[in-house]
């Protein structure tokens, strides 16, 4: 869709980041046990818009927010060859735009952002058993690299 535009969040996109939020924890509810009951919040999504080291970027079609996706670089473990990196999070897109290459947009505004703050190291997690998302992330070139592991009483 030509007439999609990928471009930077304010503070008046808020509702509608807040609704996608939401939206990612329902999905990846089924995913994780550890999750706490309903209402949770994953992101101070007010701090990631202002802040100098986050980027959250949006697709925009018609006047209505239907993707979204966050850069926010973070420092590295002090033993790992680069200092900093960035971690892409917020990755969601509504239902009726799936499939029509708005997260590699996303991604690719988001490595661009990442770059140009001279972060070249990019990484996300995602949920083994989340199929459909680890597909979508390997389409735009990310590798599996570790597996977090847990147990429980």
């Amino acid at each position: 869709m030509d007439d999609i535009i990928i471009r930077k969040a304010n503070i008046k996109d808020l509702a509608s980041l807040l609704e996608f939020e939401q939206g990612i924890i329902k999905a990846e509810r089924p995913f994780d046990p550890t999750l706490a009951d309903d209402p949770i919040s994953y992101y101070d999504l007010k701090e990631l818009i202002a802040s100098d080291t986050a980027e959250i970027l949006v697709g925009e079609h018609k006047g209505k927010l239907i993707a979204s996706g966050y850069a926010n670089i973070k420092q590295a473990k002090s033993y790992l060859d680069h200092k900093r990196f960035s971690y892409l999070g917020f990755m969601y897109t509504d239902p009726n735009y799936r499939g029509k290459g708005l997260n590699r947009r996303i991604v690719d505004g988001l490595k661009e952002w990442s770059f140009e703050k001279g972060v070249k190291e990019i990484r996300l997690t995602v949920y083994e058993e989340n199929i459909g998302a680890i597909k979508a992330y390997e389409k735009v070139g990310f590798k599996n690299h570790l597996i977090e592991m847990r147990i429980e009483d």
